[in-house]
């Protein structure tokens, strides 16, 4: 089988696997976009994985109970896993509420190739741009377990960054990310 550096060589980029967390509406998905963007625009081969393309497909057999929320999140580093030894910048975009999920995401993928991003924004806040409806059907009885109204998130203490999304533009979001990951990403001149 072929070796994970010739993979890399061919892309001229490193495999990493950048996890974003944080409340529903914090940003995850706008800001793995637009590093994602940024990214494409130098060449570098990235892959999102977020609730959309993962539960609809490869997890789409599983619902919100503490169990099937950890086997998500165990399926999904496993695939992410997959996507960086073949050289892939995998942007990962979810809630993963508990340290204990998070830390076995970055047990399966490997602490060298995982890259923690916790998007810090107020729950009032992410209540406030909630596209989907799904807080208000929270606070309405008609979504349970829902994180941040009656399922907790544990805050990462130690993340490899902190992204605040409140008062900065996107752009001044993604160009924070983006020099937060690149050294990681890039091999030689060429990016």
């Amino acid at each position: 089988m072929l070796g994970r550096e010739a993979k890399e060589e061919i892309l001229r980029q490193h495999g990493v696997v950048i996890w974003f967390t944080g409340l529903s509406g914090s940003g995850k998905t706008t800001l793995a976009l637009g590093l994602e963007l940024k990214l494409h625009q130098m060449g570098v081969l990235t892959q999102i994985l977020d609730g959309d393309n993962i539960r609809t497909g490869l997890n789409s057999n599983l619902g919100f109970s503490q169990k099937d929320r950890c086997e998500n999140i165990r399926r999904i580093a496993e695939a992410a896993k997959l996507f960086a030894q073949c050289g892939v910048v995998t942007l990962c975009c979810f809630v993963s509420p508990e340290q204990e999920m998070r830390e076995n995401a970055k047990n399966i993928v490997g602490k060298d190739d995982f890259v923690e991003v916790y998007i810090s924004t107020s729950l009032e806040t992410c209540e406030r741009r909630d596209v989907k409806g799904l807080y208000r059907k929270a606070r309405a009885g008609e979504l349970m377990n829902f994180t941040g109204i009656d399922a907790p998130f544990e805050a990462p203490k130690h993340a490899d960054l902190t992204i605040d999304t409140e008062g900065y533009s996107v752009e001044e979001n993604v160009n924070q990310l983006y020099l937060a990951v690149i050294d990681r990403i890039k091999i030689g001149k060429s990016l």
